[in-house]
């Protein structure tokens, strides 16, 4: 595969400006065959509001004509292009290959598949990916299901998950439908418990059935903290890569280098990091080599705040608090992940007041026993509703503010294609 190609996969589906060109007598046909195909973003005529397609009698009062030809100009989809090009051939029409307009961004379509498809509203929530950015949709999907598994860790707990993702998949209730799109998303999140789970030794709280592989987070909360802070430095250093990629590709070297979610920006967040790791090792080097990598960032950032702030007195105080801002922000990003370990800790604290409840019921006669087994149930449940819920508003919260904010710059425009009604056709 040659590195251009691998260049295109990694952002939005490669889209073709295109004309749909037909004798004028056909170009209502022409246009049926387009909007039964579904795969053509077809120009909105002017004036209009962008509230809806025109629908076939506004494209078709829209289409440009000259003599005896009209012609529709949209954005299609370049895998799609050969078989639109063999149903319009049949009515005399055909999609003509136009350059992409100096100044226009094509419409953003990502690649489909089952895991995409089940990510994608975690993506599109928070801002459509622009045409010429790195599609962050698996990248997204895998960074918020290993923080869901770090919060939510619990063998027991993940394997009920992991179980509500196959009957999303493979059940008939009517209720669950709507939601089958999403199943790979909550079974990857049931694994990821699992997983943290077996390295916590939790399965439905403390209860000893499984031996932890790790660290036991009331015990040993310090490490967990610290690793959850690692973690939270490794989703940042991937997230300034593709930041770095996505400036680049928006506005050239130039923007990636000074921009404060590109070179810049990330020189300050290695530098911040190297520097932290310093001071936990006591290796004064390792400060002085932080230190200049810092004073680096900064000062190619200030470059980039300056060039858009303007002159004077006014923009050097602008630049001097984006300045600020920036350095606070990259810290207080990195210690926002000790939320990971924070609510991992609160899920096994919860789990272990469960089981000592139940524990304690459960030396009390039969009666005791039953006791027992409803507060542990009824613990595990509120256990499960609660922290779940904390953890996914949590792992969101984390993608969208730490991680999103440098991936992403400036919003792309979805790739709506037009399809014809059935009372359209008639």
């Amino acid at each position: 595969m040659r590195w251009s190609d691998l260049y295109r996969q990694l952002g939005p589906v490669s889209m073709r400006r295109i004309a749909i060109v037909a004798p004028a007598a056909a170009m209502r046909s022409a246009l049926a065959v387009v909007g039964a195909a579904g795969v053509v973003d077809v120009d909105e005529p002017p004036g209009r509001d962008g509230t809806g397609p025109a629908g076939l009698p506004g494209y078709l009062a829209a289409a440009v004509r000259h003599d005896q030809v009209a012609a529709l100009l949209g954005w299609c989809p370049r895998g799609a292009l050969r078989d639109l090009a063999c149903r319009l051939r049949a009515v005399g029409a055909a999609p003509v290959p136009l350059p992409t307009p100096p100044g226009t961004e094509p419409p953003t379509l990502l690649p489909a598949g089952p895991v995409r498809r089940s990510v994608a509203p975690l993506v599109g929530t928070y801002q459509t990916v622009a045409y010429p950015d790195v599609d962050p949709t698996v990248l997204a999907g895998v960074a918020y299901v290993a923080m869901f598994g770090i919060m939510f860790g619990d063998v027991g707990h993940g394997l009920l998950l992991t179980g509500f993702a196959l009957a999303v998949r493979f059940g008939t209730w009517p209720r669950l439908a709507r939601l089958r799109a999403g199943w790979p998303f909550l079974a990857g999140a049931g694994v990821a418990s699992v997983a943290a789970g077996a390295a916590y030794g939790e399965f439905f709280g403390p209860t000893g059935l499984v031996p932890a592989l790790w660290l036991q987070p009331l015990t040993d909360p310090m490490r967990l903290l610290t690793a959850g802070i690692g973690v939270g430095a490794a989703l940042l250093a991937a997230s300034y890569t593709v930041g770095i990629v996505n400036r680049w590709r928006e506005g050239g070297p130039g923007v990636a280098l000074y921009a404060a979610s590109g070179v810049a920006g990330a020189a300050v967040f290695v530098g911040l990091a190297l520097g932290a790791v310093g001071l936990f090792l006591h290796l004064p080097p390792l400060w002085l080599a932080a230190a200049a990598l810092t004073l680096v960032g900064l000062g190619l950032a200030a470059v980039g705040f300056a060039s858009t702030a303007g002159g004077g007195a006014t923009g050097i105080a602008q630049t001097v608090v984006e300045l600020f801002d920036t350095a606070v922000r990259i810290g207080a990003n990195l210690v926002s992940f000790a939320r990971l370990a924070a609510f991992g800790l609160t899920h096994a604290a919860l789990g272990l007041l469960v089981w000592h409840a139940a524990a304690a019921l459960a030396g009390r006669g039969v009666l005791g026993v039953v006791a027992a087994a409803v507060v542990f149930l009824l613990g595990n449940a509120l256990a499960i509703a609660l922290e779940g819920l904390v953890a996914a508003v949590q792992a969101l919260r984390l993608e969208y503010y730490e991680m999103f904010s440098r991936i992403f710059g400036p919003a792309g425009r979805p790739y709506r294609p037009w399809r014809i009604t059935t009372e359209e056709l008639s």
